[in-house]
């Protein structure tokens, strides 16, 4: 037995700061290239197979990728080393160093370290069956995605469309990973358990058979459009309605919109994570608006009225009063974001354009104003 510790993201050739996205592309690559049913010649693909869907069982999770990292940091503390394989959802028994009957190794004992217990027994799920032979369904993954929406829908709420790449049920095999007439048998590698056993000094773990994707069956002849998955990366079409309100970093779950599982279950959730876009004219800061809006010096000096736009798509009438100095802001009540029955103010920054040139008419009458005033240029 070795006592070195995997490196999962060797194994999927991704570095470290690898995106999701880049993680499972990388694990479809290599699971399709190292599938034992296209790698009959070949008795090493079988354990390559193995060991790529481990590692993707951990790093397409961020939690357990957390995990995983820090127990890295940690030196392994032997996390993911080969040991005493066995097929089947029954837990082989492992005994502690120190001599025959020193007991089981309980996971509890990890909980020392940074909550590696919690990453094994949620990764392998310690001691049970598989759900492929209890005739569990298995829920799809959670699908997690970042929407762009314009300020004034942010703010005033509506809706959008978004394309959202996601792993779905193949059509040409309704999933089943079998080619159009092809039949499905028996998993060679789990006997059709759906889990497989695998020992790691003093305890045993299961996790889903990588082999069959927990189903417990593997096609006889692939389909050729998933390469037997029964699933295939495609863009889903999705109506959102945004809540008005929202705000770069504000989420919203939409139950049931995530990925199918493959051979059928409950889908997962879709997760978005709003990002407003920049406006023009308007600038956010909590539930308040606000903007700039230029005056000319006459304007401003004896005073005037003018029409600022608002969010709510209307425009109400500023008056600015004589002698207003540039930076002066004006609050407008009730006409910021409204969001959990609380609206903000919008406030309007005055700012006075002095002209760059001015023609006969108008350097004269400035310049009897100025000597009225006794200004001197």
């Amino acid at each position: 037995m070795t006592t070195s510790t995997k490196d999962y993201y060797k194994i999927l050739g991704v570095p470290e700061n690898a995106s999701q996205d880049e993680i499972r592309k990388a694990y479809r690559k290599l699971a399709k290239r190292y599938h034992p049913d296209a790698n009959s010649d070949d008795p090493g693909a079988a354990d390559r197979f193995k060991e790529i869907g481990e590692a993707y069982a951990v790093l397409s999770k961020p939690d357990k990728r957390k995990q995983y990292d820090q127990m890295r940091r940690f030196g392994g503390m032997g996390f993911g080393r080969s040991g005493t394989a066995g097929t089947g959802g029954g837990r082989q028994a492992g005994r502690q160093p120190g001599g025959e009957g020193a007991g089981d190794f309980s996971f509890e004992d990890l909980s020392g370290f940074g909550g590696l217990g919690d990453l094994f027994s949620s990764i392998f799920d310690r001691g049970r069956r598989g759900a492929a032979q209890r005739g569990e369904t298995r829920r799809g993954r959670n699908v997690e995605y970042v929407v762009e929406v314009p300020f004034e829908t942010a703010a005033r709420g509506g809706k959008v469309s978004i394309s959202v790449p996601m792993t779905d049920g193949c059509a040409s095999c309704a999933g089943s990973g079998a080619a159009p007439g092809a039949g499905t048998r028996r998993c060679d590698e789990c006997r059709g358990a759906g889990t497989v056993s695998f020992g790691q000094g003093g305890f045993a773990v299961t996790r889903p058979c990588p082999a069959c994707m927990g189903k417990g069956t593997v096609p006889e002849t692939p389909c050729g459009s998933c390469g037997g998955v029964g699933q295939v990366q495609r863009e889903r079409t999705v109506q959102v309605t945004v809540p008005k309100g929202v705000d770069t970093g504000s989420k919203l779950r939409l139950s049931g919109r995530g990925e199918r599982p493959p051979g059928g279950g409950p889908p997962g959730d879709l997760i978005l994570t709003f990002k407003v876009k920049p406006h023009s004219f308007f600038r956010r800061e909590g539930l308040d608006v606000y903007v700039t809006v230029p005056v000319n010096l006459a304007q401003a000096t004896l005073g005037s009225k003018m029409r600022v736009r608002t969010i709510h798509g209307k425009s109400v009438v500023l008056r600015v009063p004589p002698g207003t100095q540039p930076g002066t802001k004006f609050r407008l009540r009730g006409q910021g974001v409204e969001k959990d029955g609380r609206r903000g103010d919008q406030f309007v920054e005055v700012r006075v354009q002095i002209p760059e040139s001015l023609d006969d008419e108008e350097r004269k009458a400035l310049e009897e104003f100025a000597e009225v005033a006794e200004l001197r240029f």
